[in-house]
Formats: structure tokens, C-alpha cells, sequence
């Protein structure tokens, strides 16, 4: 297409097709028939095809015509929440809060991490991203995040301007299936030997921890998945196939949830989140409720 589009003409286009014809359309636009029949006549030409074909006494779309008003449609749907969110007192606008959440972060404990911002009395926006850490605080960089969750402690030397706030820790605790870990409680942690281990994301932070625990206490598992998903190991745990490690935190959630049972807490071995922040003064109000809650 050559040229910019034509916003007005779009709505022309779009208002036709709403209306199904060209004299209903102009009745709503306060438009001639024959001005606006003209208008989309020019339209058509800077999108280079017929947007409508007569069938009867009816305007039908074209296949090029349906292209156009499926765009047409989320644009005006969008002007339209604009212009609801305009209406309203700035103290009752949502705030929008764009947050990196790191991918080895369990699930649970980022939406608790969250729920400051979310019990804000103003409404919020929330949109949520998960990934690598390093690639999430280049994110936060170009102003694309308002703030990175994560669970280690990130190196700012390429990273000016950003300020590292501590949020929490846990202890990790280890669960499994009902049947197993009833039997793994007794004699523990000798009872561990030998019994599958599904094992986090080996970049999770507390990972290296868990695995120098085991080597302290004597205890010899067999590591049958490595999973860097916090939901899917999980799932694999519930179906019994092997013993997995979380933030004794989460305990009761995580039982209730995946329907399997707490084995024991570790107090060697914990957890420590953060949240990463551009400069000193937390001027977002979701972030600054994430932050010192």
C-alpha cells in the first residue's frame, strides 16, 4: 500500500461494513451517499483492491475487505477502551505494570510476589513475561519492563542505573506422590538413596546448594529428569515419578494444588528472590507496592 493509511477512511470502510450498506452508513456518519460512496472509492485505490462486490442488492465483502476489517475492528475496539480509560479521573486509571519474572521462579511464588501490586486500590493492568534473567534486565533496560523478578542475585556492572531490591527467602523443602514420600519420611534422609529425583532447572540458583546437601549428608539419588518448568515438575511429581524440590513457603499450596505430600523442610538449602528496578526512587506505584511489602 502506498502512502499512510487513512484512519477516517478506515472508519468510513469500517462503518459500511458494520451498517451493510453505503445509504445506512451515511445515515450514521451524517455523510451524502454519494460522499461517502466516493470516500471508499478512494480508500480501495490506496489499499490496491475492491473491498466490497455486490451480490444482489447487498454489499458483500471481498477477501481483501474481511483482511482489512479484522484490523479495523481491534483498532476501533482499542480507540474504544481509550477513550473509556480518558473518561475516567486519573486516580481510577489502570496502571499498567509490565514484570519479568524469571523462568526458574516457581509459578505460586510469583503470583504471591505480585499480589502487592494486585491489592492496590487503583486498578492494574498486569502484563507478564518470563525468560532468563540477563534477558529479562536487557528488557528492563530499554524500558520495556517495570521490573525483573528473579531468584539470584543479578551482577549490575553492565547494568547501570538498575537497583536490586530483596524481596524474600525460603527454605526448600522436598515432596512427592503420597506413597512415596510416605515411605521417604521414615529414616530420612538416608531414605533417599537411590530414589529418582526430578531436579529443577540446573541454573536454578539453589540447585547447586541442594545437590552439595545430598553429597554432605551421604545421599545418592537418581536424577531421572531435569525440568525448567516449575507447573511441569510438578505434575511429573504427582504421577509419582520421582521426588522434587520447592520453597517450603509454598508447602500447603503446593500440596493442595498437585495433590501430593511434604517429605521434609531443609534447612541448609534456601531461596532468595529479588526484584531489579531502574534507579533509586520507586516512582511506580505497583512496583514501589512489590518492593516494600
Amino acid at each position: 500500500m502506498a502512502g499512510q493509511l487513512n484512519l477516517r477512511h478506515l472508519q468510513y470502510f469500517w462503518v459500511i461494513s458494520r451498517e451493510g450498506s453505503i445509504v445506512r452508513a451515511s445515515e450514521v456518519l451524517g455523510l451524502a451517499p454519494q460522499t461517502l460512496s466516493g470516500q471508499l472509492a478512494t480508500f480501495e485505490a490506496s489499499v490496491g483492491g475492491r473491498l466490497f462486490k455486490r451480490e444482489r442488492r447487498s454489499l458483500v465483502l471481498t477477501e481483501l475487505g474481511r483482511m482489512v476489517l479484522g484490523y479495523a475492528e481491534d483498532i476501533f475496539a482499542t480507540a474504544a477502551e481509550l477513550n473509556d480509560a480518558l473518561s475516567l479521573s486519573p486516580s481510577d486509571r489502570p496502571l499498567r505494570l509490565s514484570a519479568g519474572i524469571s523462568a526458574t521462579i516457581h509459578k505460586l511464588i510469583a503470583y504471591h510476589l505480585l499480589q502487592p501490586a494486585l491489592g492496590l486500590k487503583r486498578p492494574v493492568s498486569l502484563h507478564c513475561v518470563t525468560g532468563r534473567t540477563e534477558d529479562l534486565l536487557m528488557a528492563l533496560k530499554r524500558q520495556e519492563l517495570d521490573v525483573v523478578l528473579t531468584d539470584r542475585m543479578p551482577s549490575l556492572e553492565d547494568h547501570s542505573h538498575l537497583m536490586v531490591h530483596s524481596l524474600t527467602g525460603s527454605t526448600v523443602s522436598l515432596f512427592g506422590a503420597p506413597t512415596l514420600a510416605g515411605r521417604l519420611r521414615e529414616k530420612f534422609p538416608a531414605s533417599l538413596t537411590g530414589e529418582p529425583f526430578l531436579a529443577n532447572a540446573t541454573d536454578s540458583p539453589y540447585y547447586d546448594m541442594l545437590m552439595n546437601w545430598f553429597s554432605v549428608v551421604g545421599v545418592r539419588m537418581k536424577m531421572v529428569a531435569q525440568i525448567d518448568d516449575s507447573a511441569l515438575i510438578k505434575v511429573f511429581g504427582r504421577e509419582g515419578l520421582g521426588v522434587f524440590a520447592a520453597p517450603t513457603v509454598i508447602r500447603d499450596e503446593v500440596c493442595r494444588q498437585y495433590e501430593v505430600e511434604h517429605i521434609a523442610s531443609i534447612e541448609e538449602v534456601r531461596e532468595e528472590l529479588y526484584a531489579v528496578v531502574r534507579g533509586r526512587n520507586l516512582i511506580h506505584e505497583g512496583v514501589r507496592a512489590i518492593c516494600t511489602a
